[in-house]
């Protein structure tokens, strides 16, 4: 599945850090009510396989 994800690699823990001290800053300042996923794109990945047009 991380092969055929977008980012092709296991998250690190700098990629969470990355992600939160975003959505704590003053640039994310506007966003509310929403999910971040922050998964190298896996989740595609995994209802692709899913929905039989992807074999992992």
């Amino acid at each position: 599945m991380v092969q055929n994800s977008g980012a092709g690699r296991l998250g690190t823990p700098t990629d969470i850090a990355d992600a939160a001290a975003f959505l704590l800053g003053p640039t994310a300042s506007f966003i509310t009510g929403t999910d971040l996923l922050v998964d190298g794109g896996v989740v595609p990945v995994i209802r692709a396989a899913m929905a039989g047009s992807l074999s992992v």
